[in-house]
């Protein structure tokens, strides 16, 4: 009796790109990386790992959403401003934005002449109307970028002049990146002053001369010193007779009551400082950007020196920051702002309906932090669903991604960072994982 090899019913290569869901996907995905699954599912097939019948199923099984190896990754981990999960999530209103920025749009263009128009007026301009105290502003492409060209214009290259700084505020952030490794990779040379744990404006005073570029003020954002200390702020600083330059770091414009100690930009351009840096990413909400605010012709002389161009932001960097600053709330605000009682009872909704479900689980309190390097040692009170450990590699690998934190044995689901809009989605995770 002859037996028919199974293998010859896999279907071909061109039967299985002509299925309409695997044309579909296609179409999305485009033909490269479908193809890719088609030929991987067919070999499956032929080593007897799956039945002939199932390859359409398999494709479908391994293809992204998307046409990227980002993954979709709810943060529940109690950091508002979480690092690896890109710090600030973009409001709807910036999400919109993008879509239009995507396309062909006026990012260089005047609709009515025609002709060349300058760039980024929009969210030039809602930066000075959100700090009316700057006369000027410009964005690069982070803080670091920032804090770059404003070393390299007024202190580096061929100038080889210095930059006033107290040793205390010689910072290092995340991946071992360290501000003096930074100024003077610009050609600048630092004048460091005072000791780690205390400077006074005579220190400053003292080390002003003929070839002081400006005096740098760095606000330590991921650390607090405390104890036998005294810093300078940017107040004390007025009358050296050389610009006075703020690293604010978080981006914070104006002053929040859950942060007196956060420096913020608005407070900190009143107070003498000639120009303010701070990132875009952070407590603003906005996308990954640097921003300088201040005096208009020390800023018209960053905006226009060579480096400028080699930092300068895209158009969907320009559009999302605009519609940041003129749209609603963005998420890192409301989530700041979330009041602990309302954590508490969306808490205890999600954990109640998971327990009716058969899950072990209990609604907890919970202390969350601001996160991204910014308002360090402040506690925001929070709530959280309690869920037993092993729940915290499964929820990870889930579609879309849960991410929390492991406590005392324990997977803690907390929902400052949450939108209450997707808690159902949450929700909907863990019993996938039941």
């Amino acid at each position: 009796m002859t037996t028919v090899d199974p293998r010859r019913g896999i279907p071909r290569t061109d039967v299985v790109l002509a299925d309409p869901r695997v044309a579909s996907a296609e179409e999305r995905l485009g033909r490269a990386m479908v193809k890719a699954a088609v030929v991987a599912a067919q070999a499956r097939a032929r080593a007897g790992e799956l039945a002939p019948g199932a390859v359409v199923d398999a494709v479908l099984a391994v293809l992204p959403g998307t046409a990227t190896m980002l993954r979709p990754v709810v943060n529940a981990t109690g950091v508002l401003l979480h690092t690896n999960l890109g710090r600030a999530p973009l409001s709807d209103a910036a999400r919109a934005a993008l879509d239009v920025a995507a396309g062909t749009c006026d990012v260089e263009l005047d609709l009515v002449t025609g002709g060349r128009g300058p760039r980024g007026t929009g969210a030039i301009a809602a930066l000075l109307a959100a700090v009316p105290g700057a006369g000027g502003a410009h964005v690069v492409n982070n803080g670091a970028a920032a804090m770059s060209l404003v070393a390299t214009a007024l202190a580096g290259t061929g100038n080889r002049r210095e930059i006033v700084i107290a040793r205390g505020e010689l910072v290092e952030i995340g991946d071992g990146f360290r501000l003096p490794d930074l100024l003077t990779a610009t050609g600048a040379r630092l004048r460091e002053i005072g000791t780690t744990n205390r400077v006074g404006r005579d220190d400053y005073a003292a080390a002003v001369g003929p070839d002081t570029a400006f005096v740098l003020k760095v606000h330590p954002s991921n650390f607090v010193v405390s104890g036998f200390t005294r810093s300078v702020e940017v107040g004390g600083l007025r009358g050296l007779g050389v610009p006075v330059v703020a690293d604010i770091g978080s981006g914070l414009l104006a002053p929040h009551p859950l942060l007196p100690d956060e420096p913020d930009a608005a407070t900190t351009l009143s107070r003498g400082a000639d120009l303010v840096t701070a990132s875009g990413d952070k407590l603003l909400g906005g996308p990954q950007a640097g921003i300088m605010l201040g005096d208009a012709a020390l800023v018209q002389r960053l905006r226009r020196h060579p480096l400028a161009r080699a930092l300068r932001v895209d158009k969907l960097t320009l559009a999302a920051l605009e519609a940041t600053l003129r749209g609603p709330v963005p998420p890192t605000r409301s989530g700041l702002d979330a009041d602990q009682a309302a954590l508490r009872r969306r808490a205890g909704r999600l954990a109640g309906a998971l327990v009716a479900a058969g899950v072990d689980a209990v609604a907890v309190d919970s202390d969350s932090t601001v996160g991204g390097g910014g308002a360090p040692g402040v506690v925001l009170p929070s709530a959280a669903v309690a869920l037993p450990e092993r729940y915290a590699a499964l929820l990870r690998a889930g579609d879309p991604a849960v991410l929390g934190r492991l406590d005392h044995g324990r997977c803690l689901l907390d929902l400052r960072a949450v939108a209450p809009g997707d808690d159902d989605t949450v929700q909907n995770c863990v019993l996938r994982c039941t």
